[in-house]
């Protein structure tokens, strides 16, 4: 195993050990507790812009989560902000991409913004796979390997001191199997984790926007409008690279997106 291999596993099991501890954390001081619940209850009285700025602060001040961002997504999209709302429901997605009722509103969204862009149809092996991967959080997947592989070492520990032959059979296969199991999900966390870094996707946050062939002075491609969900693929000063899925590229200035 090289060593460039053992980084990249240390990296990615770190990454998952943080998934664990940092929702946790989340909402661990009462002053971000009561500021969610001040959003909520603004909300349920229909004062959206109010609960914008309760759920806003909690992003200003660091903390991510799915709660927050589906939140602050609806509020949005009830004062007719789609950009501002697909930012924070993709958001909402990246952390829980298997989360049925944000992908509905991401639907529902799209179909109010100007740029009715189709999705490209992928190979079905592609699609199960995207849809195997991303099924389940990282968040669930990071607790459910330390569950599993903490189970393993427990249930191996019953096979190397139980006097019984019956149950030492049964827990050397159990433990092997949890173990298995343990680190397929730490697999499939590591490839969700590296499919949003190979997906760096931004929206589009201005009136109207004219692509260029290349940075600054190149010749007007396309027109995009906001709320349009974009792929980004490089960095050029105060341009970026961008992608539609129909695959057209072109040069935007950066200014005119927010990064998911």
């Amino acid at each position: 195993m090289t060593l460039k291999i053992k980084y990249n596993m240390i990296r990615q099991v770190t990454y998952i050990l943080l998934l664990i501890v940092l929702p946790l954390l989340a909402f661990s001081n009462d002053g971000a507790t009561a500021l969610f619940k001040k959003g909520n209850a603004q909300y349920a009285k229909a004062q959206y812009k109010e609960a914008i700025t309760s759920y806003q602060k909690l992003v200003d001040e660091g903390y991510q989560s799915v709660a927050v961002y589906y939140n602050l997504g609806n509020a949005y999209y009830k004062t007719n902000d789609m950009s501002s709302a697909l930012l924070y429901y993709e958001k909402a997605h990246k952390l829980s991409p298997g989360d049925e009722d944000i992908r509905v509103n991401i639907q529902l969204a799209n179909s109010k913004i100007t740029d009715k862009m189709d999705e490209p149809q992928e190979f079905f092996i592609t699609r199960w796979w995207y849809s195997f991967i991303l099924g389940l959080s990282l968040n669930t997947l990071a607790v459910l390997s330390v569950l599993l592989i903490l189970a393993g070492f427990f249930v191996f520990i019953l096979y190397r001191f139980t006097g019984s032959v019956s149950v030492k059979k049964a827990s050397f296969y159990t433990a092997i199997l949890l173990l298995f199991f343990g680190l397929v999900t730490i697999f499939i966390a590591g490839r969700q984790a590296s499919y949003f870094e190979a997906h760096q996707q931004a929206i589009v946050f201005s009136g109207s926007v004219t692509t260029k062939s290349e940075p600054g002075k190149g010749k007007d491609l396309f027109v995009l409008h906001d709320g349009t969900k974009v792929e980004i693929l490089e960095h050029n000063s105060n341009w970026v690279k961008i992608r539609l899925p129909n695959g057209s590229e072109g040069w935007i200035n950066a200014n005119d997106v927010k990064e998911i």
